[in-house]
């Protein structure tokens, strides 16, 4: 059985070199043979297996989604598990296990920009897409997470009980201004509890737009789907 949410760019474990064996044995070139690790040689080896079944445009972007994994799959003979693969990028949590340590993380363009390629890298989203999106999203949000800026308790959304950072439970937090169920609900598995670490809180954002907007796995209708992630565009909450 292979999970979807384990062969994902930059995931490394034995799902990953199931589908490299796979991909080579449909005659998909990865130099390195099947390492195990998911990175570009596997991704331009699977955006060739998307083509070969019918895939185009932005739909061919060497992700692994739940057809043409099971396609794949079928064709080779190993089951697929797309259930592991939720808009909370299997790593949902309760909102019990939310935390409100801000860890202190970089502020400034270039920090969103570095933070943001992380984030895609989690998530599988091409970061030509994704990181110029994150950047304006946090820009707009949180002045690129600027210290003051990093906790709205003044709009409709600052309201319920206080928690450990000494503001009401629902306040949009973090360099998107992520609100704790968003957060918990959309969270990354393997990144932090908290929505104030900038990756933990754009991987969220971006497993929210995926299913709210029906942002494509690659990003590339990011911009056009969400407006707050396009700098050509007026700013509007998302």
């Amino acid at each position: 059985m292979v999970a979807l949410a384990n062969v994902q760019f930059g995931k490394e474990n034995e799902d990953v070199r199931t589908v490299q064996k796979a991909l080579i044995a449909r005659g998909r070139e990865i130099p390195d043979g099947a390492t195990g690790y998911f990175g570009d040689q596997t991704k331009a080896a699977y955006r060739a297996e998307q083509l070969a079944q019918g895939f185009k445009g932005a739909d061919a972007d060497g992700a692994p989604g739940c057809t043409s994994l099971t396609a794949l799959g079928h064709s080779i003979g190993f089951p697929v598990d797309c259930a592991d693969v939720s808009a909370a990028g299997g790593g949902r949590l309760s909102l019990a296990q939310v935390t409100y340590h801000d860890p202190g993380d970089d502020s400034g363009e270039a920090a969103m920009q570095r933070y943001a390629r992380k984030a895609c890298e989690l998530t599988g989203m091409d970061p030509r897409f994704g990181v110029p999106a994150l950047t304006t999203i946090a820009r707009r949000e949180s002045a690129y997470n600027a210290p003051g800026q990093r906790v709205n308790a003044w709009d409709v959304n600052a309201h319920g009980s206080k928690v450990a950072d000494g503001r009401p439970l629902n306040c949009s937090r973090g360099a998107t201004q992520c609100i704790p169920t968003t957060f918990a609900a959309y969270h990354q598995a393997g990144t932090a509890t908290t929505p104030y670490d900038v990756v933990a809180s754009m991987c969220a954002t971006i497993n929210y737009v995926r299913d709210r907007y029906h942002v494509n796995q690659s990003g590339s209708n990011f911009a056009a789907r969400v407006q707050q992630a396009d700098p050509n565009r007026t700013p509007h909450g998302y």
